[in-house]
């Protein structure tokens, strides 16, 4: 059912286009939600542009994977020193860590599992929303973007690929997030000894406990840019067919690939 008439008695909408970026809804995997959970508490629900929920789980997980020292016990595990990984582990956080983590997972497929029913029915109610946005500080507006390029970008620098796609409140928190990640562990000195064939003095210099949040980080910028590239094109398409089917198909008449009109 089409509502082009009045937008405002809508329900629900596909997409949301504000000065800050473009929050859309649209059928997501469940499973590869939860699996970004797993990784790292928090990236199910942004992909899911449930912000304040995925804000609030990731600096929970660093928060408290830093009091419990969490990933040096891994680092320690992989190297079979599993006496060090007891020793060095906080048994009194341990409680607190483990049901927020299950939570996150749980709570992001559920969440997209929803989410997939309230994108069906948007889909099938149509409803007109805005597709510019203007004001004092930014412009933003739905256009066609390329997936690669946003890849690529993230592979530079982590949140490049976000802003990009003008998803600037994502993109603060995953640059300002790197840059304390990056200074933390030494990365950038690490990879200098490395460049230096220097390999001892590299590991020796890099901490273990912040370097393992590196990885999730990164690669969670780079799936998300591409994602979202590719579903904001979907999106534009979309509002570009309305338009055209509001404005320019005649009253009483479907056109489909292939038809001609008379």
């Amino acid at each position: 059912m089409n509502n082009f008439s009045n937008p405002f008695r809508a329900k629900r909408y596909l997409a949301y286009v504000s000065m800050f970026g473009t929050t859309q809804i649209h059928k997501r995997n469940p499973f590869t939600i939860a699996c970004w959970s797993t990784a790292f508490p928090g990236f199910g629900h942004l992909l899911l542009n449930k912000y304040i929920r995925g804000y609030a789980l990731v600096l929970w997980e660093v928060f408290i994977n830093q009091k419990i020292h969490l990933n040096l016990a891994i680092v320690y595990s992989f190297n079979g020193q599993f006496q060090a990984a007891r020793d060095v582990l906080d048994p009194r956080f341990m409680s607190l860590y483990i049901p927020v983590y299950m939570f996150a997972i749980w709570d992001s497929y559920r969440t997209a599992v929803d989410m997939n029913k309230v994108y069906a029915l948007a889909r099938r109610e149509n409803a007109i929303f805005s597709e510019f946005s203007i004001g004092a500080l930014e412009v933003n507006y739905l256009d066609k973007r390329k997936p690669w390029v946003a890849a690529i970008w993230s592979m530079g620098i982590p949140s490049v690929g976000q802003l990009y796609l003008h998803r600037i409140v994502l993109a603060v928190f995953i640059l300002m997030s790197t840059i304390v990640l990056v200074r933390e562990s030494h990365l950038i000195l690490a990879v200098h000894d490395l460049i230096l064939g220097d390999a001892r003095s590299a590991s020796k210099v890099v901490d273990a406990q912040w370097l393992l949040y590196v990885p999730s980080f990164y690669f969670f910028t780079i799936y998300d840019a591409y994602v979202s590239c590719v579903e904001n094109n979907k999106l534009f398409d979309h509002a570009l067919k309305n338009h055209l089917i509001r404005n320019y198909q005649p009253s009483g008449v479907k056109l489909t690939i292939g038809s001609k009109v008379d």
